[in-house]
């Protein structure tokens, strides 16, 4: 797991090929790891927080868990109709991601807990699930799986900071900014979270 050590271990390694990396962390200091629980659960959190802010997204879970039980179980997801899940604020859209994701789950086609050791190869199993695009599965690598070497080159954050970390004059489009973290290997989980460290805090 990219905890606090090995998140700082991946920071300093990349610095000492980078001053400019070591002197934002003398300037920012380290971020804090971003840690949540594999499974199920998490991934549908996801999809619920989609394109809503962090208090929508937080009313409707409690809507959810209250008609569902708390972690709402797949079991209970696909059991429960269209109305129930849109009185807890669900569209028909995410309904559809909803149900996509405890299909596959409850069937036995998608075990979170068994996900292939290649990045890539993990990314392709859950961009099966409707409504988990590219960005959605690498986030939950990162987070959930701690993985080390994941980089949301997608993310408009990363973008932007990558681009003023770097000292570019304007912000790099996710080919770039990829290509861009090419020597950052096998530590880019860890830059990703200096990155929005560092579009998060306010430098004067």
């Amino acid at each position: 797991m990219l905890d606090e050590t090995a998140l700082r271990s991946s920071l300093d390694t990349i610095a000492a090929g980078h001053p400019a990396i070591g002197a934002l962390i003398g300037r920012l200091g380290y971020p804090p790891p971003r840690q949540r629980v594999p499974g199920y659960e998490t991934l549908l959190r996801t999809i619920v927080g989609q394109q809503v802010s962090v208090a929508a997204a937080a009313s409707v879970w409690t809507k959810l868990e209250t008609a569902l039980g708390a972690g709402c179980a797949p079991e209970a997801l696909l059991a429960s109709d269209f109305d129930t899940l849109r009185a807890c604020g669900l569209s028909r859209q995410k309904q559809g991601y909803a149900r996509s994701l405890a299909e596959l789950v409850t069937s036995g086609a998608l075990d979170l807990h068994a996900l292939p050791h290649d990045d890539e190869e993990a990314i392709a199993e859950l961009v099966r699930i409707k409504g988990i695009g590219r960005w959605s599965a690498e986030i939950y690598l990162l987070f959930a799986e701690g993985r080390k070497d994941i980089w949301p080159a997608g993310d408009l954050a990363v973008q932007i900071a990558v681009g003023q970390i770097l000292g570019l004059g304007e912000r790099p489009d996710e080919k770039l900014t990829r290509s861009l973290a090419e020597p950052w290997r096998p530590h880019r989980s860890a830059m990703a979270l200096m990155a929005w460290h560092h579009y998060n805090t306010k430098v004067l």
